[in-house]
């Protein structure tokens, strides 16, 4: 386990203690910025997915691992999100970052879990692609593939703002 990752359980547990105001949301530039370059290994198979290959969507990425309880709140959130959204090409992915992939499986089948989860052993890849410093951490893409939102935490009441976000990402024209 590298060393960033051994800290995340004390940031969730700082997160936790925070409450619902540790949900925070930063807004990144859509300007300059450009798309997010990831790929990562697609539960069970191990099959490699490129975000690239999402151009076109707007995407949700959650960064999350099976002892963070927040995530565990969250996740059942986002596949109906997916379920509301999705026609209008919008997606989202589950990024694992248990240091034991095989903890993912029971945590899948205990919650019923059915959106696409990608697997990055230790954080190690959206650590140096992303700076996750909280557990959960969500990232809102817009349809070129640039990070435009930010969400550390999770706090359900913050949903209605969630849900603005990506409507106003699915009707940009031009993107």
């Amino acid at each position: 386990m590298n060393v960033k990752m051994t800290a995340l359980p004390v940031l969730f547990v700082l997160a936790a203690l925070w409450g619902a105001d540790s949900w925070g949301s930063k807004d990144a530039a859509p300007g300059g910025r450009a798309p997010l370059e990831l790929s990562l290994p697609l539960y069970p198979g191990g099959k490699m997915h490129s975000l690239a290959k999402d151009r076109g969507n707007v995407v949700l990425l959650d960064i999350w691992a099976t002892w963070c309880e927040p995530c565990r709140r969250a996740l059942p959130l986002y596949e109906r999100l997916v379920k509301q959204y999705g026609p209008r090409k919008f997606k989202v992915y589950a990024i694992n970052v248990d240091e034991d992939p095989d903890e993912v499986p029971p945590f899948i089948k205990e919650t019923r879990l059915s959106l696409p989860v990608l697997l990055d052993r230790d954080a190690e890849v959206v650590e140096t692609k992303l700076g996750i410093r909280v557990m959960p951490t969500s990232f809102v893409l817009d349809k070129q593939g640039r990070v435009r939102h930010v969400h550390e935490g999770f706090a359900a009441e913050f949903l209605p703002k969630l849900q603005a976000e990506i409507e106003a990402l699915l009707d940009e024209k031009g993107q």
